[in-house]
């Protein structure tokens, strides 16, 4: 059995960091790179990239609102189709750039944010998203919540869809993420986290609030590495998974092949 496991990274600014990136690219199989709207410029890109290919780790976009003050949280009023577009497409084809320039192939998106909720509630937001990818690079997969308006839009513009499950957040009994305002929706213990995200493996499933069950082939598991508990709870994630008979390894392919580094719980 295989299992990808993913993180959001490179979401300092200049000067300022955002989580422990180094480590967390130890961890991890797959990285999803903030391109600059929410976080994130071009040179902790290019590092992030480097980082990553150095270690056989997978890369991606992460594109978000255009909100650093917020972090790509806040939900702007009457966003347009054609303006998530030419968000998405922007910050899509500046982070293949950039990882190019670092010798780095990016495999997939995967939207940040009050963006990704947004689209992920939205059929006609989800569509304009799966369509900005295409319009790069129709070979990029697309990482999606099951259960949301995503996966239809990936599969309707020819897209990979990898579905994804988090480690660090509770579902809502809609199976979207509960607001991380409520009590509960942000986990930060790594046992917390590591028995829920078994438990979803095991049952084939995402497990909601309330008791709800979807089921889903789940292929990746994300940490946000701005929680400050990511690099114990990635950790404890690689162990656990390694325990439960799972190969790390990128679903969307990394530097050494579809493969990429594989690696047991270590």
């Amino acid at each position: 059995m295989r299992i990808d496991l993913n993180a959001d990274l490179g979401e300092g600014f200049g000067p300022w960091t955002m989580g422990d990136d180094a480590a967390m690219l130890d961890l991890v199989t797959t990285a999803n790179v903030a391109c600059g709207f929410h976080a994130g410029d071009p040179a902790i890109m290019r590092l992030t990239a480097e980082r990553a290919r150095a270690r056989g780790v997978a890369v991606g976009a992460h594109p978000g609102l255009a909100d650093l003050a917020g972090f790509g949280r806040r939900r702007p009023a009457g966003i347009t189709a054609r303006e998530v577009e030419a968000l998405v497409a922007c910050q899509t084809g500046a982070f293949a750039a950039v990882a190019a320039l670092a010798g780095h192939r990016a495999t997939h998106v995967k939207a940040h944010g009050a963006l990704a909720n947004m689209a992920a509630e939205d059929e006609g937001l989800a569509r304009a998203l799966a369509r900005a990818v295409r319009a790069v690079d129709p070979g990029l997969a697309l990482m999606v919540m099951p259960g949301t308006a995503l996966p239809a839009a990936a599969e309707r513009e020819g897209l990979r869809p990898i579905a994804e499950i988090y480690a660090d957040r509770a579902y809502a009994p809609d199976f979207t993420l509960a607001a991380r305002g409520l009590p509960g929706a942000v986990i930060h213990d790594p046992a917390v986290a590591v028995a829920r995200v078994l438990a979803m493996l095991r049952a084939g499933a995402i497990l909601a609030e309330g008791g709800g069950r979807l089921p889903a082939a789940i292929e990746s598991v994300c940490v946000h590495g701005d929680n400050p508990a990511a690099v114990a709870m990635a950790r404890q994630l690689r162990a656990g998974l390694g325990a439960e008979g799972f190969t790390l390894a990128p679903v969307a392919g990394g530097p050494g092949g579809p493969g990429g580094r594989g690696a047991g719980g270590g």
